[in-house]
């Protein structure tokens, strides 16, 4: 039996609110104010997300597959003819935007020890991101030893927490050392 439409909807409030709450005033955001801004009772909320803990997981998984759709996408882009590197590099900075918008939100998962890995959405992003690499590869634009882990270390390294034009200057920054042109092909 699937659930009720207005419980689906609660459940998206919850999330659109909570990653709203945890963004603006982060781990401490609380469950009552996160209840008041998707506008559901409390105990809605509780019966959808027993503890702050499980509600910021939701949030990380939400966003995991979120970025699994755009790495997806972007590989359908290339079979329909764009370039894969040019796809690569808009991934990356759609990537790097949202994890500096969710950054409070991933801070409020470690404080809380969230599990932050959804596997099915992980397995989706590392297969589509994986997909996107050979193609570069195979253009020869791409170095042909990056890996998928060498695009998580980029990001996870990413200075989320300054500027757009601080990360875009360190985007131009890093990327040439992940190309052929930016250190040859050997």
């Amino acid at each position: 039996m699937s659930p009720r439409a207005d419980a689906v909807r609660n459940r998206q409030k919850i999330l659109d609110a909570a990653r709203e709450q945890i963004t603006r005033h982060g781990p401490e955001a609380g469950m009552d104010e996160i209840a008041a801004a998707a506008g559901v009772a409390v105990g809605t909320l509780y019966r959808h997300f027993p503890n702050k803990t499980d509600l910021v997981t939701a949030v990380i998984a939400e966003y995991l597959g979120h970025v699994a759709d755009d790495a997806e996408a972007a590989n359908e882009r290339v079979a329909a003819g764009a370039k894969p590197m040019d796809e690569i590099t808009s991934f990356v900075e759609r990537v790097l935007e949202a994890s500096a918008t969710d950054h409070a939100v991933k801070a409020a998962a470690r404080t809380l020890g969230a599990d932050t890995v959804d596997e099915p959405a992980e397995t989706r992003a590392r297969t589509a991101v994986g997909t996107l690499i050979k193609a570069a590869q195979d253009d020869g634009d791409l170095h042909p030893d990056v890996t998928v882990d060498d695009f998580y270390l980029l990001i996870s390294s990413a200075p989320i927490d300054q500027p757009p034009a601080v990360r875009a200057r360190w985007l131009t920054l890093v990327f040439p050392g992940l190309t052929t042109r930016g250190r040859g092909s050997d």
